[in-house]
């Protein structure tokens, strides 16, 4: 009689703790103590500490442009932009109190050679005149707001239902 050896023993055992051998070195999820991306911990922090402008303007992209896909903090080269959309190839920059002017002329410059458009608003007036923020970026998207361009919907009625096609 002669015992099977293991490679040709058709019974496959899991591993017992501590012979996992191989798989053992790939870490899964989250790793621990791992020093963050430091773009991403900025733009987080920038998130983070969003002005009252930013947050009223962030709610208004997502339910009233939501098909221009806005992000937020987004970093793009040396640079994050308040808002960009990716799909529009558009950036919406906020500007406050303690804006430098001066940093404009080549954050503008480079932005403007990766391919999007700058458009800036002062945080005055997105809190005194939303709408017409939200109108001029608007013009600025290729999809318009699809409740908007859509109307109202229709009534049960309005559908067809009870409508029948029998002959």
């Amino acid at each position: 009689m002669t015992s099977a050896s293991p490679a040709s023993d058709p019974i496959i055992s899991s591993p017992l703790v501590g012979e996992e051998g191989a798989r053992a070195a790939k870490p899964r999820g989250k790793v621990r103590g791992k020093a963050p991306n430091p773009t991403i911990a900025r733009a987080r922090e920038l998130r983070r500490n969003a002005t009252d402008a930013e947050k009223l303007l962030w709610k208004q992209l997502r339910q009233k442009l939501s098909a221009a896909k806005f992000r937020r903090q987004v970093p793009i080269g040396p640079y994050f932009a308040d808002f960009a959309s990716h799909a529009a190839r558009l950036v919406v920059e906020l500007d406050g109190g303690q804006h430098e002017e001066s940093a404009d002329a080549p954050r503008t410059a480079f932005l403007e050679r990766e391919g999007y458009r700058v458009i800036r608003f002062w945080n005055h007036d997105v809190m005194q005149n939303l709408e017409g923020v939200l109108a001029t970026i608007a013009a600025f998207t290729p999809h318009p707001p699809i409740a908007d361009a859509m109307g109202p919907s229709l009534s049960h009625k309005g559908r067809g239902s009870g409508i029948s096609f029998a002959e």
